[in-house]
């Protein structure tokens, strides 16, 4: 489960999202960032029980950094108001479809899949939906899996038509259109703060599993 203190933690932050704040607070940042490193450290564990590709990743490999790219963003912020984490083979860097968990007051999340992959990867990907689309299909018309993610995000800037080198009337059409391939579950407060909250989790990832397993078939 993850603390109250740790979501306290980053609604003060959301609201001094400032470095002279943050330099103050290191230490409360100190404790959150910890407190959700023993989460993602669990959650490995758990998801190792169904999923052999995680096994031995720390949570270093794993947790993203806290500290915002604020080069060339309009948004100056320095910090990023969560803490995030991927939980892939060769973790956060890597170009696998993976399971990915995001704390943030409010807006915490659950999600499975592969986001903005490089353009050889995409091509890969929608090639191998193009040929077995009767089996990606199954998987995304699960009952269960719909019940818990709905529809696949395909990104802001999803195609509007069918790409180049595809049949404008495949009947995965509208999928090959995708530039991402995301599947999400929003979490409550509550959820996070469960003293189920790992356990309950990784019975989400688990469902995920067939969907980043057919994405990983391309790579």
């Amino acid at each position: 489960m993850v603390r109250k203190s740790t979501l306290d933690f980053l609604k003060k932050l959301k609201k001094n999202n400032n470095r002279k704040w943050f330099n103050i607070n290191k230490k409360l940042y100190e404790d959150a960032r910890y407190d959700f490193e023993v989460c993602v450290f669990d959650m490995i564990q758990k998801l190792s029980d169904f999923d052999e590709s995680v096994s031995g990743l720390e949570p270093k490999d794993c947790l993203f950094r806290i500290y915002r790219d604020v080069r060339f963003a309009k948004d100056k912020k320095p910090y990023k108001q969560n803490f995030g984490a991927a939980i892939q083979m060769g973790g956060r860097k890597s170009s696998k479809a993976g399971y990915y968990f995001h704390i943030e007051p409010g807006a915490s999340m659950l999600a499975g899949g592969i986001y903005m992959p490089m353009p050889d990867i995409l091509l890969a990907i929608r090639k191998l939906i193009a040929a077995d689309y009767k089996e990606y299909e199954k998987i995304i018309s699960n009952k269960d899996f719909k019940k818990l993610f709905g529809e696949i995000w395909g990104g802001d800037d999803k195609l509007k038509t069918v790409p180049k080198g595809f049949e404008k009337d495949h009947p995965a059409a509208e999928h090959l259109k995708n530039k991402s391939f995301i599947v999400f579950k929003m979490l409550s407060d509550s959820d996070v703060l469960s003293k189920n909250f790992i356990n309950n989790s990784a019975k989400i990832f688990k469902a995920m599993k067939p969907f980043n397993d057919f994405l990983n078939r391309a790579l």
